[in-house]
């Protein structure tokens, strides 16, 4: 071959190998969430991609019904996002050995994991393998409907006694519609678990996935809940599935104000009160307590993890855009407490700086009044497994439909959750 030959095809190898190079890496990224959390990370991702200009990201987002099972099929196939947004209960589920997700601490130079605190990292590192990023941590706490309160002429509950007797007079003051609470069976299991551990200093689940209640305080359990709709504190399983299946805070009572309040997670709030018809606000109350206990059974949690994905071509790049989320000032400042306050040290002093972390702000407040509340309760995943959520709804129906007692209820309930536990623990 002569040199002029070799020349030209030279070049065109350098041209061909420089067009490659300039390809820009596309990432896909899911999330779950409401409206507001959708827009906002939309926002933050269009910044990135401004910065960061030979980085495409597709945004995969839901409703938070029906998300688990898409990932769950992603997963297994190996068809899973470069990013996702991850629920710390599920680490149980995909990576019970850390080997689910990509490994992050192979990924220091492009994470700067200087703005975390050590306990914070080690929520979410099994086997020494780092799965995700905390975003943020995560407490249930009472929050209410100013509007519907004042009408039915109360004060907000103190004391279970209070609790209770709130749905008789909503229901006699207002009508049948209304009730002081709406809760999805995740939130009842949590309210449940914090009556019984200020009541008994026992949580539903040991670290380990056994129970904790004997015989008697499992009955004392399910007949809390009946007495959920007996009372007319929440709606019956039943009055829910007439709205059809969907999100509690896009349903039409609530927006209405007939269900005047709700027991959940402080960074859940935002999609609530963005659905109410003014001028009611959502307002934070104090935390039910029971008289003389010292224990409030108040749950935190590691409240979501941005992870990688172990089978991602690009996960150099999927990581700088999990740093970008959580620590570059633009993505910090277009996210605000869309998932609570953020557990990076530098998003969370560019938030005060900027008066975004309000301590009247209901997600803001949330946190802090648990945080300032007595509690041995110890995060486990057993209690947030979506089988378990199942077959706790399950249960709710039988009561409803009046068949069977609490006791036998509760017998039914733990037997199967027991076959559950021992299947995640294999």
């Amino acid at each position: 071959m002569n040199k002029l030959a070799s020349g030209v095809i030279a070049s065109l190898l350098f041209s061909c190998t420089s067009v490659w190079a300039q390809q820009p890496v596309e990432l896909r990224m899911s999330w779950w969430g409401g409206n507001s959390r959708h827009q906002a990370t939309l926002k933050a991702l269009e910044a990135f991609e401004k910065t960061y200009p030979d980085i495409k990201v597709k945004a995969e987002y839901t409703g938070w019904d029906g998300h688990l099972s898409r990932l769950t099929t992603q997963m297994a196939s190996g068809t899973e996002p470069d990013v996702m947004q991850t629920n710390w209960p599920w680490l149980i589920l995909f990576s019970k050995n850390g080997a689910g997700y990509y490994d992050l601490n192979k990924l220091k130079d492009v994470l700067d994991l200087s703005q975390y605190q050590a306990k914070d990292l080690q929520s979410t590192t099994i086997n020494g393998k780092l799965n995700g990023l905390p975003i943020s941590v995560n407490a249930p706490v009472f929050y209410y409907n100013d509007v519907s309160w004042k009408k039915a002429g109360l004060a907000y509950p103190k004391t279970w006694d209070e609790f209770f007797a709130a749905g008789k007079v909503f229901q006699s003051k207002l009508g049948n519609p209304y009730y002081p609470y709406a809760m999805v069976d995740q939130d009842v299991i949590l309210l449940l678990n914090a009556y019984m551990m200020q009541k008994y200093q026992k949580p539903m689940f040991a670290s380990d996935g056994k129970f904790t209640w004997n015989e008697a305080q499992w009955n004392e359990a399910f007949s809390f809940v009946k007495r959920l709709s007996d009372d007319h504190v929440v709606p019956s399983p039943k009055t829910y599935s007439s709205y059809g299946k969907g999100n509690l805070y896009e349903m039409k009572p609530w927006i209405a104000g007939e269900w005047g309040g709700t027991f959940t997670w402080n960074i859940s709030i935002r999609m609530y009160i963005n659905n109410l018809t003014p001028p009611a606000k959502l307002v934070l109350g104090d935390y039910v307590m029971q008289p003389g206990s010292e224990e409030s059974g108040v749950y935190f949690k590691t409240a979501q993890m941005f992870s990688v994905a172990k089978s991602s071509k690009h996960p150099r790049e999927a990581a700088m855009l999990v740093n970008f989320l959580l620590n570059d000032p633009q993505a910090v400042q277009a996210m605000g407490l869309e998932r609570g306050i953020p557990l990076s040290k530098a998003a969370e002093t560019l938030l005060i700086d900027k008066g975004v972390i309000d301590p009247n702000d209901p997600v803001v407040a949330g946190l802090r009044q648990a945080q300032n509340l007595h509690t041995t309760a110890v995060a486990t995943p057993y209690i947030e497994d979506l089988q378990v959520v199942d077959q706790f709804m399950s249960a709710r129906e039988k009561l409803d439909q009046g068949k069977l007692t609490p006791a036998e209820v509760a017998a039914d309930f733990r037997q199967q959750v027991e076959r559950i536990v021992r299947r995640l623990n294999r």
